[in-house]
């Protein structure tokens, strides 16, 4: 309440500005927010092949949020929207999804099964223990599982935007100090480790931190969009990317472009029809959209720059994509 208090007047100070509504705003802010942090992440999640445990964290999210309104219920607390769903409900969300992280992570480590079929294992039985909970609390609570998978920018509320600015703030301080660590293990694992780096400590720090990033950005923008903000400005930088520094800022603007992008696309789009207002589209495939036509124009560029240079006879450096991630040791890893 106190955030909200102080967060609203800048909010209506930034639709006046701009000329639109606070509803707005705070979806642009939202959007925002999420594409950054997204886009500072998505080349470790593609550079460690995560694709699938990302999406696995996603949906395993259901399972969170019926355990989480089940302990609101054994505590006490209402379940009406406000109460402490703002703010036990997300605790307990993330605290269930870490530990499917370390569960997965632990059993991957200590078995030859494949890390997609360890994945398998955890994703069925905590979608099991979520559609369960969530059919016996059908009748107590009004969580809508399809709001939850699509997501809705529009109407986020002052709280959502305060957990994604601590979010973007934790994940900035993290990487300030350990990017160059994650990095390393992420693309290079041996080299990480005769450098003596600990490789288990960075992987379960960075299962840690997408737990957070899913978790936090699904009351916002909801599974689908989460993972296509974390994948495919990723997947499109690996296309014309030199370097590691190069796939990070190219990740990072690719991301952006698509959430903002698709938020204003959705906001202008209009097919009208012969009866009734015209159809208007939600902001959450407008940005998918946009982010997987990077992806292939990205693919485009990355095939002219390679023919250009075949046809001059020079050569031309390898994108990441090609390389399939690994890094050379004279390759320096800041960012700046």
């Amino acid at each position: 309440m106190m955030f909200a208090l102080f967060f609203s007047p800048w909010i209506d100070s930034l639709a006046d500005l701009f000329g639109l509504f606070d509803f707005q705003i705070r979806a642009f802010l939202t959007i925002g927010l999420v594409s950054l942090i997204c886009g500072m992440v998505g080349a470790m999640v593609v550079a460690n092949r995560m694709a699938f445990f990302s999406d696995a964290m996603a949906h395993c999210a259901f399972a969170g949020v019926a355990l989480g309104l089940l302990t609101v219920m054994l505590l006490g607390f209402s379940l009406q929207a406000g109460d402490a769903q703002d703010w036990l409900v997300p605790l307990v969300m993330v605290g269930f999804s870490a530990l499917i992280g370390f569960g997965i992570a632990y059993v991957r480590d200590q078995t030859n099964l494949a890390t997609d079929t360890v994945i398998g294992v955890f994703f069925a039985g905590a979608m099991g223990f979520g559609a369960m909970l969530l059919t016996a609390l059908r009748s107590r609570s009004r969580f809508d599982p399809e709001g939850f998978l699509f997501g809705n920018p529009w109407v986020v509320s002052d709280i959502d935007i305060l957990y994604l600015l601590i979010l973007f703030g934790f994940t900035s301080c993290l990487l300030a100090f350990r990017h160059n660590q994650l990095v390393l293990t992420s693309f290079n694992p041996t080299l990480a480790r005769s450098r003596g780096i600990g490789i288990r400590v960075n992987n379960y720090l960075f299962i840690i931190l997408l737990a957070l990033i899913v978790n936090f950005s699904l009351r916002a923008v909801g599974v689908l969009l989460i993972n296509g903000l974390l994948i495919v400005p990723a997947a499109s930088a690996a296309n014309v990317a030199r370097n590691l520094r190069g796939m990070f800022w190219w990740t990072m603007s690719l991301s952006l472009i698509s959430g903002i992008g698709g938020l204003l696309l959705s906001m202008r789009l209009r097919i009208p029809i012969s009866e009734g207002p015209p159809l208007e589209f939600g902001p959450s495939g407008p940005i998918l959209l946009l982010s997987v036509l990077g992806f292939f124009l990205t693919m485009i560029l990355a095939a002219n720059r390679a023919l250009n240079a075949r046809i001059a006879g020079k050569s031309v450096d390898q994108p990441m994509a090609e390389s399939d991630g690994e890094h050379t040791a004279g390759e320096p890893f800041c960012l700046h």
